[in-house]
């Protein structure tokens, strides 16, 4: 009972820092010029918002963790394994972050930003030894397959790497990344509660990056007030692709795999979509378009809420099968996939025509009001004919 306790003090501390940090990060950001000015067509708003809002998140996030260390310690209560994890995960974020920042106030190359990525991946894996050690495999006997470091290294850089620029991409809506973000949180904390081998640490930082992005929602939120920026969506990505590494990978289940996977199933297929698409195309991996999940839902004709309100429940219903897989097995977590996609693409399309319905009367109310106005114009000036014919004839008679 006193680790589910210490559970919610770090989702509590994360969440009201986060919340009181954001107007003095709003105003740290206009100060360094850190704002986002719409100049094409794939910014959905109109007018320059403040960037750079990712660092209350991350403020709450490392109070809230190092606030539960200095808890632990003194209650002697044996939270973290190891000190090699958490100052690990510090020295990545100081570089993620860092690199976040300069992106948000002077918008840098895609390789610098590449670059980067790649060396706080690398100081994770080897400060803290996170890294892939076996990956999911139904033809051996164990379920499972043992990678050597010569595998695991690189593709531990890639999955790291890859999912910090996959959270970047969907950042794309107000609150979008931030929603999606807590989301992958929880089912991660609820899938560490299921899992003994994972422990205490997946728990604590996952119940901590919930509050500090909940936190920050409030402002981010259609019609957003701050954008999160690279700091947040860098950040966001980086620490939910090392708790998927340290926690769900390290299991020796036969569907390890699969969590990760679905539990960040929407940035993930969005951005393996994305690289698809621009490589069919002839265009650049990294190079931006307008064809990402959040730009055609809104190009079907619905709006921003209601396109961020659809993603949620997708990746809801993926966290929820990723749960029911740990929990239930399988065959339980397939039938609820089925049944929720069929849910989700029913309910986009039954906005979509409500929308156009919606659409279609104020445009009819638009109409009969142009109409009325030119009718009272005609009437007017009628009126005003008349008007002037009858002082026109009372002349000619005074004549």
């Amino acid at each position: 009972m006193d680790i589910i306790f210490e559970y919610i003090i770090s989702f509590a501390v994360a969440f009201i820092v986060s919340f009181t940090s954001t107007p003095i990060v709003k105003k740290i950001a206009v100060k360094l010029k850190a704002i986002d000015i719409p100049k094409d067509s794939r910014k959905i708003h109109k007018k320059p918002i403040a960037l750079m809002g990712g660092l209350a998140i991350v403020c709450g996030f490392v109070i809230s963790v190092l606030f539960t260390i200095l808890s632990s310690l003194l209650t002697k209560n044996k939270w973290i394994e190891s000190g090699r994890d958490i100052v690990g995960l510090m020295v990545g974020i100081i570089i993620i972050v860092g690199i976040g920042v300069l992106d948000d106030i002077k918008s840098l190359s895609p390789k610098i930003r590449l670059l980067f990525q790649i060396i706080a991946a690398v100081a994770v894996i080897l400060i803290a030894g996170t890294r892939i050690e076996r990956i999911t495999n139904p033809f051996s006997p164990m379920g499972v397959t043992e990678l050597s470091p010569y595998i695991s290294y690189p593709i531990t850089v890639l999955w790291i790497v890859g999912i910090t620029n996959a959270f970047n991409l969907i950042d794309g809506l107000d609150g979008l990344a931030a929603g999606v973000s807590s989301i992958s949180s929880l089912s991660l904390f609820f899938i560490s509660l299921l899992t003994p081998i994972v422990g205490p640490f997946s728990c604590i930082i996952t119940a901590s990056l919930a509050g500090a992005t909940l936190g920050f929602l409030p402002f981010n939120f259609n019609p957003a007030k701050i954008f999160m920026g690279s700091t947040g969506a860098y950040f966001l990505g980086f620490v939910l692709a090392f708790i998927s590494v340290e926690g769900m990978f390290k299991s020796y289940a036969a569907i390890s795999i699969a969590i990760p996977i679905l539990s960040l199933g929407l940035p993930l297929f969005d951005t393996i979509f994305a690289i698809i698409r621009r490589l069919l195309h002839g265009k650049p991996i990294m190079a931006s378009d307008r064809g990402h999940l959040h730009h055609k839902l809104m190009d079907m004709g619905l709006s921003q809420k209601q396109s961020v309100i659809i993603l949620y429940i997708a990746s809801a219903a993926l966290g929820l099968c990723a749960i029911v897989l740990t929990d239930k097995g399988a065959l339980s977590a397939v039938i609820l996939l089925i049944l929720t996609s069929a849910f989700i693409i029913a309910g986009a399309k039954y906005m979509t025509e409500f929308t156009s319905k919606v659409d279609d009367i104020e445009l009819t109310i638009s109409d009969e009001e142009n109409l009325r106005n030119k009718n009272d114009k005609k009437t007017n000036d009628s009126s005003s004919f008349s008007k002037l014919s009858m002082n026109v004839l009372k002349k000619a008679d005074n004549h």
